[in-house]
């Protein structure tokens, strides 16, 4: 992969600061794709297919070009929930997470020429118990508005989370961690691509 870059196929700023952190060479082209499940899909199952269609679209544009796509699924009683469309949207998302765990599902899909390899990562995320007052107050922020589930642990949402089992990047949207795994599958060594 060192004469071409990699390109993240999200326009996450989350998924863009942890590509960063660790140093790998990379660009940014957001996919144009649908992110809507189908009728029964199971969360993870969405999360995943999602990630390869946001991959494999941004491929098509960019042929030849190794592309990594992402998405991110909370999961509460077996149901999603997406991103918030309104303030009171998010502040029902909220209530239905107080005090209670959740499981959080990171797909990433990465396309090498004509090969779509997958993993997905699973955090459980316990909250606190959320009263009225915290709700409205972190609503009132306005950083729900555009994350999974309503919150953002990486920011002010930290403050609502009492526990993570599992990586807290595969809640932010990038499971670091099972990037050399996927790159492996492609017959790459991620280690020598970090930039030194």
């Amino acid at each position: 992969m060192t004469k071409d870059h990699l390109i993240l196929a999200s326009g996450s700023p989350r998924r863009r600061q942890l590509l960063e952190l660790i140093g790998i060479a990379f660009e940014v082209i957001p996919a144009e794709v649908e992110e809507a499940p189908r009728a029964g899909e199971d969360p993870s199952a969405f999360a995943s297919r999602a990630a390869r269609e946001k991959a494999l679209e941004v491929a098509r544009r960019m042929p030849g070009q190794p592309v990594l796509g992402a998405d991110t699924v909370v999961e509460v009683d077996s149901e999603i929930l997406g991103k918030p469309g309104s303030a009171e949207v998010a502040a029902n998302m909220l209530r239905r997470l107080s005090g209670r765990p959740h499981l959080v599902h990171t797909a990433l899909a990465l396309v090498v020429g004509n090969t779509c390899q997958q993993v997905i990562d699973t955090a459980l995320v316990q909250f606190i118990d959320l009263t009225d007052e915290i709700i409205q107050w972190y609503v009132a922020t306005g950083e729900p508005m555009d994350k999974a589930g309503a919150y953002a642990i990486q920011g002010l949402g930290g403050l609502l989370v009492a526990r993570v089992e599992g990586s807290p990047h595969t809640v932010v949207g990038l499971p670091v961690h099972r990037l050399p795994e996927l790159f492996a599958e492609h017959d790459l060594d991620f280690w020598s691509e970090l930039e030194s």
